[in-house]
């Protein structure tokens, strides 16, 4: 019984996230540059007769706002991934909330990257029993080749049993 439970045990353990390199605090502070610097140009084409140009400036901020937070929102997917003897989890979370999940036998999966000779791996797969899962579509190439490296051992590892 104890057997069992070591099968169970996590070889390999990730979460994927994708990168995000402006912080809350540094998103206020652009924003209030942003609105400091278009208030300033607009109070100016308001001093030299040009007040419609104003609210175009407001527009700008506006637009960049709704952008950052946009793509912050695209910001909350992510995966979760774990590997032992005797399964392979795989869960995607969307940014809205809603997860799919992904099981299989590990024996059976196969782990499939494509490569492009200049950007390196362009995608990452897990293959089994006519069920394909892309992964890690978000993450930068660096990170592709890191989790590439750990994920495959870790895969070999569980099939080596």
């Amino acid at each position: 019984m104890a057997e069992t439970n070591a099968a169970d045990t996590p070889i390999f353990r990730a979460l994927l996230t994708p990168h995000r390199s402006l912080g809350p605090r540094g998103f206020r502070v652009l924003m209030g540059i942003m609105v400091a610097g278009s208030l300033i140009c607009g109070l100016f084409c308001i001093a030299i007769g040009a007040w419609p140009i104003f609210g175009f400036f407001g527009l700008d901020v506006l637009i960049l706002y709704i952008a950052f937070k946009l793509n912050y929102r695209s910001g909350r997917a992510r995966e979760e991934v774990s590997v032992s003897r005797t399964s392979l989890d795989i869960r995607q979370v969307a940014p809205s909330g809603l997860a799919r999940e992904h099981h299989f036998n590990p024996f059976w999966a196969r782990f499939a990257v494509s490569r492009h000779e200049e950007i390196g791996i362009t995608r990452m797969d897990v293959e089994a029993q006519g069920q394909q899962v892309q992964i890690g579509s978000f993450l930068n190439p660096d990170d592709r080749e890191s989790f590439a490296k750990a994920f495959g051992r870790a895969l070999a590892t569980a099939k080596a049993g």
